[in-house]
């Protein structure tokens, strides 16, 4: 099929490099539009200089999400919470929550809490990823051996300890387990 002239477009003229102003503005433009922590900030920052190039002096983009958590903007405790009780939410086990906030770029101390909070709910969590997924207690019938690993398999990659995936998998339907 051929290009009328009404059809094509004209190429994409880049955008121009960026500087500390501009930075400043994307940075505002993205807390302002999503719940973020200072290091996703930071790498968000670090990738649209990537992409775009840089004008200017020399910035940091760890400084720029500083003044941003500074001036309230960004809150990691915040965001870890949230964060967290999202996972735990949808299922998520202890081991799973920790690597997600780990992967933002949230620091110890912001994370321990809410892990610590997860490893508490386990068993809860554990059974909101069964009932979601039908495994266990939730399931129609007992499932057949290579049906378990599978169940298995996704318990152990929702971040739930083995003891606790074996336990709800290996759950009658209907039986709910309690932790011994």
């Amino acid at each position: 099929m051929a290009l009328t002239q009404s059809s094509a477009r004209a190429p994409r003229r880049a955008p121009p490099p960026l500087d500390a102003a501009a930075l400043d503005r994307l940075a505002l433009r993205y807390v302002e539009r999503f719940a973020t922590s200072r290091g996703k900030l930071a790498d968000y920052l670090a990738r649209k200089i990537r992409e775009r190039g840089w004008d200017g002096p020399p910035v940091d983009p760890r400084a720029v999400a500083q003044r941003m958590a500074d001036a309230g903007y960004v809150d990691d405790r915040s965001f870890a919470a949230q964060k967290g009780a999202a996972l735990a939410r949808r299922g998520y086990g202890a081991r799973r929550v920790a690597d997600t906030l780990r992967a933002a770029g949230l620091e110890e101390a912001d994370r321990t809490p809410v892990v610590e909070e997860a490893r508490a709910a386990a068993l809860d969590s554990a059974l909101r990823l069964a009932q979601r997924k039908r495994i266990g207690p939730f399931a129609a019938a007992r499932a057949d051996p290579r049906t378990r690993e599978r169940h298995l398999a996704a318990m152990l990659r929702g971040g739930h300890a083995m003891t606790i995936a074996r336990q709800v998998v290996d759950s009658a339907p209907g039986e709910i387990p309690v932790l011994d």
